[in-house]
């Protein structure tokens, strides 16, 4: 997402009434009775996961309309326009914190609210102001665009949302190429399988975290008080093609341009080890839930869900520069920085189990092969990534 140019300030005009919400149609069509979605509005649709869901869900049923509205603030993000046009997705620039510009999406049947400031270090250099009104005041904006317009609404939220201090006190133990979260833990809802959605959620847990968790009560609020249809999904790291990685945002996709383009790395915090851990999850996977999700508004209404790929899927850092390594046939320097930046936390793992439960969906790629998927969309053009990118290089393939 973009900085505001000239933005326009001024409320949402005001839709006409209608006889029914027109969140999920039902029609009839050769396939016999079925759930769809006529219009479909994705904010942040010319980022990575909003591109990803805009080509496919379009691609998938072309019968919907599908829309993509991005400012474009994200270095890389306008490759993704090329590719959205050949997909038939209709782009909108315009920026969430504006109501006036949201409004022209009109009247979307489902709202996929991806738009944000994505980096945990936000707002940590004092200047708070585009993380909490993309975050929070675009969460706003996006909600009441939905409650006029009767649509569903699919927030991407984070696993950031749950407090530091819970994280950081987990009990872990150590093996040679990564911690692990001990079976026995001092918090409710941690475990040896990861960090549930029983986990108290009082107190500190980063600027980023709290914009996510307080457009997660919004929504709340909304479904109270307007009966606005809403799920939210607390993902983990997401990851995948197309991805422009930095070391505070998608980091697996940053260890793998690095080792690709020749790059520094260096192994920051907890002693510099390269231990600490994430569990990721391939984008076409979150594609594949959220596709379910707009098909069944009313199977997922209410739910708030981890989304991730678990301990099946996790690396710590240095087993992602073995797999990077042997992937990618290079091996670059990597320092160690043993001090610990603030919000950084050990290990952060999906416990999926109440996700599992309510749906037959799995993730079915691994780590493995989202790495491996990544490079090979590196090398499909790496000088156009690296200009986009503003990696300086010399371009030795």
């Amino acid at each position: 997402m973009s900085e505001t140019r000239g933005r326009r300030s001024g409320a949402i005009p005001p839709q006409p009434a209608r006889a029914a919400r027109r969140a999920i149609l039902k029609r009839i069509d050769s396939s016999g009775d079925r759930q769809t979605a006529t219009e479909v509005l994705i904010t942040g649709g010319a980022g990575f996961i909003g591109s990803s869901l805009g080509i496919a869900l379009a691609g998938r049923h072309p019968q919907w309309r599908v829309t993509a509205l991005d400012n474009l603030y994200r270095s890389g993000s306008e490759l993704n326009l090329p590719r959205l046009e050949r997909a038939g997705v209709r782009f909108l620039e315009g920026d969430v914190r504006s109501p006036d510009e949201l409004a022209r999406a009109a009247h979307p049947d489902v709202l996929i609210e991806c738009s944000a400031e994505p980096s945990v270090m936000s707002g940590t250099d004092g200047d708070t102001s585009y993380l909490f009104h993309t975050n929070l005041t675009g969460a706003y904006n996006c909600l009441e665009l939905a409650r006029r317009s009767g649509a569903f609404f699919i927030f991407l939220s984070t696993s950031r949302v749950y407090p530091l201090a819970a994280l950081e006190g987990a009990a872990l133990e150590e093996t040679p190429t990564r911690f692990e979260l001990a079976a026995d833990q001092p918090t409710a809802g941690l475990s040896a399988s990861g960090v549930s959605e029983a986990v108290p959620l009082g107190g500190a847990r980063t600027l980023y975290g709290t914009t996510k968790l307080a457009a997660e009560m919004l929504l709340e609020e909304y479904r109270a008080a307007f009966g606005l249809r809403g799920v939210i999904d607390r993902c983990g790291v997401i990851a995948g093609p197309w991805q422009m990685g930095k070391v505070d945002q998608g980091v697996f996709t940053h260890w793998m341009l690095a080792h690709r383009f020749g790059l520094p790395l260096s192994y920051v915090g907890f002693g510099g080890s390269g231990k600490q851990v994430r569990d990721l999850l391939h984008v076409e996977d979150l594609v594949d839930l959220v596709e379910r999700q707009v098909l069944d508004a009313d199977g997922w209404d209410g739910r708030t869900l981890n989304v991730g790929g678990g301990r099946e899927c996790s690396l710590s850092l240095l087993e992602a520069t073995t797999l990077c390594r042997e992937i990618t046939g290079r091996e670059i320097p990597i320092g160690s920085v043993p001090e610990t930046r603030a919000g950084d936390v050990p290990v952060y793992i999906s416990d999926c189990a109440e996700l599992l439960a309510h749906t037959d969906w799995r993730p079915r790629r691994g780590a493995a092969a989202i790495l491996g998927d990544i490079h090979a969309w590196i090398e499909e053009d790496p000088e156009q990534l690296a200009e986009a990118l503003g990696i300086e290089w010399g371009g030795a393939r």
